[in-house]
């Protein structure tokens, strides 16, 4: 395609943020004196219940303004109340204790060292609640993340429900802060400097039963026993009959490792060396948080929590946080449907192909409590898949992430078919919507349209799960096609279960309803939605087309293959592009940088040699899954390496060349690539807005998440000075590097793809 010269056409402005939602304003009553708590109730006994509920959110969350009000509450109803002898903090809400601090109210500040004085006063409330001197138990059931969980750690005692839903932890890291209301500090003093360094620098989610072995809680009861063990606990602890709660007692190695001089150097020398591995030095949070736990051991007094809270908006004013909060609120934002249209009931989904990817397809739709039917040619085919399912149900349980009856239940939901099923067509005959995972072939595809349209209800949805054929194609109306109106496509990444994208891409006679049929089923499995246009390679692959374009580029002109992957892993990619293409499979990457060469990208595919990987293709090196692409693999321990067959494949490729470019140049390189595409999708409407290509690029190819994606990566290099970048080389290297329109006016105009 031609570079235009016209001005591009305006793309659609980001949803509105989910802060933006007005909330109901808050009248006072004898009946509901406070907006985000229930009125206190005291027990005979003496027990004070403060119940967290906000009725204008589905989640409670810790916000500046239900922070004022506790100490309005406290003041009122507790701090001078002698009958009050303890308290039990909970939540009236099904969906949860506290799911976190709002973070839309970090984000509304724009100097962020005015959050400093805001923590402390937070924390100054939490002090003021511990100086009244009366026992307080915590009673959690659901999320009690981040602020929610430090609020709990303020308490004397923590008692969560066995409830799957039930889930603790700080993950501030992932938002690139810490914790700021004391988490640093208080954590470590309970389940151990280790423990609390791993939740920290994870931010993982820690379930009921390994918070009760580490010592995180107390106790761990039915979700209908919660209130009122906790107030039995609550009397006891009032009375002496119950004992606070103490820090879980250390075993010897780990009071060698936590409590003594040489142990603690050991210990933060292997925290420090694991955070640069995972990091590579691009996120600074999880330095921050090594620096506020070992500042509060060498000064515990009132100075470590003023150290925790000046790091905290430190942290807040970096880019990475303003990119990590950017990444959080368009994941959000991007859990409804723009149009709006009410999708059909879904109970039971038909997987056709059990292969890696229908298998996985219906392992992620099987634990989501649907019925499953999954069907191939034959038993064998189908036997593969279940095994697939299986064994990634067994490794759950294992890793205590699931019970032995929630695999039971998730196999008995699904419900294997071949074609020799005498009974296949009377089970689709109930089934809601079919998944389609079978080969790339077009016929093949259509065939299947034409089986399943004989069998199951009109209103069934068909969605294609094709990674290159235009959905048009498949769904265009003939002889095996009559409703074409059900038909979409649904892309998913493989491996499924792992990973998190899911490309939506309706044709256009798809109907709205078939559409956000696919997204809430979608969104149900746990993925994030991505609505595109029907175009080749959507939107993910398509900007992957000109990368591996420009990979065999740089390869041509003799740049190192361990140089290629060290640079764009530094640029903060999870692995370079040589093990990408070796990961994902080298006749894959052929397959879709020859499909793509030959669509409509046009220029924008030029500048590389394509036969670099067709050609391996041809000898059989696949890459990891044949144990030889660009590099050799001998095991799972065996490090990759680069044996002397692919050495002389690449002289012979490079004609000898070599190259000393720099590590700057690689990474501009197939970095503008990558962005000139995305805009490229955003001029032609491919994606809604730059939230959508953000994501897209984020949670499909991993693009650096601290860069918040490729549209907030241009908002902080400046679109003007990656304009002039491409220009240069535009003239040294050739056309493809041709800014597209959007990023010129971009540029001319000095706009942002996000906020002003």
């Amino acid at each position: 395609a031609a570079i235009q010269e016209e001005p591009a056409s305006k793309p659609s402005p980001p949803p509105p943020a989910a802060a933006a939602k007005k909330e109901t304003p808050f009248v006072p009553s004898p009946q509901r004196k406070y907006k985000h708590f229930q009125n206190v109730e005291l027990t005979p006994a003496g027990v004070a219940i403060i119940r967290f509920d906000n009725p204008d959110k589905k989640v409670n969350t810790l916000s500046f303004a239900l922070m004022r009000e506790a100490q309005t509450m406290w003041e009122a109803d507790i701090q001078s109340n002698s009958e009050i002898t303890s308290i039990v903090f909970t939540s009236a809400k099904e969906s949860g204790f506290i799911a976190g601090a709002d973070i839309f109210d970090i984000s509304s500040v724009q100097d962020k060292s005015e959050l400093v004085p805001v923590i402390e006063e937070a924390l100054n409330f939490f002090l003021h609640m511990k100086a009244k001197d009366v026992p307080m138990v915590a009673a959690i059931h659901g999320p009690a993340l981040g602020g929610g969980l430090e609020w709990a750690l303020w308490c004397d005692y923590r008692i969560c429900t066995d409830s799957k839903a039930t889930k603790l932890g700080l993950p501030e890291v992932k938002l690139g802060l810490l914790p700021g209301f004391g988490g640093t500090q208080n954590l470590p003093a309970l389940v151990g400097i280790q423990g609390a360094m791993d939740m920290m620098l994870t931010g993982k989610n820690i379930l009921p039963a390994k918070a009760k072995k580490m010592g995180l809680v107390d106790l761990v009861v039915a979700p209908q026993s919660l209130e009122s063990v906790a107030i039995e606990t609550a009397e006891g602890l009032a009375n002496g009959t119950v004992k606070k709660s103490k820090p879980k007692k250390k075993s010897l190695i780990n009071r060698l490792i936590e409590d003594t001089p040489p142990g603690q150097n050991l210990m933060w020398s292997k925290v420090k060396e694991t955070v640069d591995k995972n990091t590579d030095g691009n996120y600074p949070a999880p330095y921050e948080i090594i620096d506020c736990v070992k500042y509060g051991l060498a000064h515990p007094g009132m100075e470590k929590f003023k150290h925790e809270r000046e790091g905290f908006a430190k942290l807040a004013a970096t880019k990475e946080s303003e990119a990590l909060i950017g990444l959080f609120d368009g994941t959000t934002q991007m859990k409804k449907l723009s149009s709006g249209a009410e999708p059909i009931k879904v109970k039971k989904v038909a997987v056709m192909g059990a292969g890696l990817m229908g298998a996985g397809i219906a392992q992620v739709t099987a634990e989501k409590g649907y019925d499953v039917l999954l069907k191939d040619r034959d038993d064998a085919a189908v036997g593969r898949g279940i095994s697939y399912m299986t064994d990634n149900w067994e490794k759950k349980c294992k890793r205590k992430r699931m019970t032995n009856y929630e695999l039971n239940t998730n196999s008995s939901r699904v419900t294997p078919l071949s074609d020799d099923t005498e009974s296949w067509k009377r089970h689709f005959a109930g089934a809601d919507l079919v998944i389609e995972a079978v080969f790339e072939d077009l016929a093949l595809k259509r065939k299947i349209i034409q089986q399943v349209e004989e069998v199951t209800p009109d209103h069934c949805v068909f969605a294609t799960n094709t990674s290159a054929i235009p959905i048009a194609d498949i769904a265009a109306p003939g002889e095996e096609v009559k409703r074409s109106e059900n038909v979409v496509g649904m892309h998913y990444f493989s491996p499924v279960p792992q990973m998190p994208l899911l490309e939506i891409i309706p044709h256009a006679g798809t109907s709205d309803e078939a559409l956000a049929t696919a997204f809430a089923v979608g969104n149900k499995q746990g993925k994030t939605c991505v609505v595109v246009k029907d175009v080749p390679g959507f939107y993910v692959n398509r900007c992957l087309g000109p990368i591996l374009s420009e990979v065999t580029a740089l390869v041509k002109e003799g740049v190192p293959l361990d140089r290629l992957d060290k640079a764009m892993k530094k640029f903060g990619m999870p692995v370079g592009p040589i093990t990408l293409i070796d990961n994902v499979g080298v006749d894959v990457a052929s397959k879709v940088s020859n499909y793509l060469a030959s669509a409509d990208l046009g220029v924008r595919m030029g500048g590389g040699d394509l036969s670099l990987l067709s050609n391996m293709v041809e000898k059989g090196w696949l890459g990891k899954k044949s144990n030889q692409g660009f590099f050799t693999y001998s095991g799972k321990k065996g490090k990759p390496s680069i044996g002397p067959e692919v050495t002389a494949y690449l002289k012979d490729f490079t004609g000898g060349n070599t190259s000393d470019l720099s590590e700057t140049d690689i990474q501009n390189r197939i970095v503008s690539r990558l962005v000139n595409e995305a805009a490229m999708c955003l001029q032609d409407e491919i994606i809604e807005n730059p939230v959508c290509g953000d994501i897209g690029l984020v949670f499909g190819i991993g693009f650096a998440p601290f860069r918040g994606g490729v549209f907030r990566y241009l908002d902080s290099v400046g679109t003007s000075s990656f304009v002039d970048m491409m220009n240069g080389y535009a003239e040294t290297n050739g056309q493809q590097f041709e800014p597209v329109q959007l990023l010129k006016d971009y540029a001319a105009s000095g706009k942002k793809f996000h906020g002003n």
